[in-house]
């Protein structure tokens, strides 16, 4: 039985998105057959390599990795993807997924090689002084996702590719915002340290209960940077198949909503992991099916001027983070 038709690669990918993102989960159930398998697929092998890296499962129960250790992890997740594009079989099924879904939508090798490049910036500790380097790595955790998700829902133009890497960006902005605690816990801030300077907290105190009053006046402001790029997002639905738009209009709609949360729980935003309800998710689910349905009466609007950029490198130009020698062999 081919990789492409091996039913263990699809229930292997379910499992990972129904424990490792119950938000997504529920939107992805939207797509037609074909570009949910995709989409489910492309999902397991992101989430992979971020706990391979992170020495965690789905997301969970992270037990950080010596710096040397991390190092040897992400140059052999590095080998694996180049070897997925080289077309050698892959046993590791979260490989075997990936490289099926590379080759189908013929996945550019540099937006591959630019997700791994993220988890080289957690990798050698970087520190992100103002928003714009705060929104670089969003970029190459999330807003590179977002673009590998656009093609495997086949989108090709420069212009809709631009508006899925702003719903990237804002999902992990709000990422951010919900895990600041737990990622101060874990020795990592992705604050922008500007910010974080003008409230008063250093920081190694960021975790620290005294600080909640002004971390949440610094997580509101998180969260209202991620607005404008949910709308630049939102007017790149219209260019979507329909099913395809319900179920990313779905995905927008709750994640901002984890960020609105955030917002109004203020001081106590993490005492406990902020999420939205089965009631929620349902009311945000037909929601998204009127705007999907309404963005067919829409063209595709000028991108709003002032947003951060994604890079637009030569092909043969390495990702950030990540050796030359390693992009060259994928690419």
């Amino acid at each position: 039985m081919s990789a492409a038709a091996d039913p263990a690669l699809l229930e292997h990918a379910t499992r990972t998105i129904a424990v490792g993102s119950k938000s997504f989960a529920a939107a992805a159930r939207l797509f037609d057959e074909g570009t949910r398998r995709s989409v489910l697929m492309l999902y397991a092998w992101c989430r992979h390599c971020d706990d391979v890296v992170d020495g965690q499962e789905l997301g969970f129960n992270a037990v950080p990795r010596q710096p040397d250790d991390a190092a040897r992890q992400l140059a052999l997740l590095i080998e694996q993807t180049r070897r997925a594009y080289a077309g050698e079989t892959m046993r590791d099924p979260a490989f075997a997924a990936f490289q099926e879904v590379a080759q189908r939508h013929r996945i550019a090798p540099r937006y591959a090689f630019d997700h791994l490049a993220g988890f080289a910036m957690d990798v050698d500790g970087a520190r992100y002084e103002t928003i714009d380097d705060t929104l670089r790595y969003c970029y190459h955790v999330a807003g590179v996702v977002g673009l590998m998700m656009a093609q495997i829902m086949g989108a090709r133009d420069e212009a809709v590719l631009d508006r899925a890497c702003d719903l990237g960006l804002a999902f992990q902005l709000t990422n951010i915002a919900r895990d600041i605690v737990e990622d101060a816990e874990a020795g990592r801030c992705y604050l922008p340290a500007a910010w974080l300077r003008e409230a008063g907290i250093a920081p190694h105190e960021v975790a620290q209960p005294r600080h909640r009053e002004a971390l949440a006046r610094v997580a509101a402001r998180l969260v209202d940077h991620a607005e404008p790029y949910y709308d630049s997002a939102a007017a790149g639905i219209a260019a979507l198949p329909t099913r395809s738009a319900w179920a990313i209009a779905t995905a927008r709609n709750v994640y901002r909503q984890i960020g609105i949360e955030v917002k109004r729980r203020g001081p106590h935003a993490w005492d406990q992991r902020v999420g939205t309800s089965k009631a929620t998710k349902l009311w945000l689910l037909a929601k998204g099916g009127v705007s999907a349905l309404g963005s067919r009466l829409a063209g595709l609007p000028a991108r709003r001027t002032g947003l951060w950029q994604r890079p637009q490198a030569a092909a043969d130009e390495p990702a950030a983070g990540v050796p030359r020698a390693a992009h060259a062999a994928g690419a």
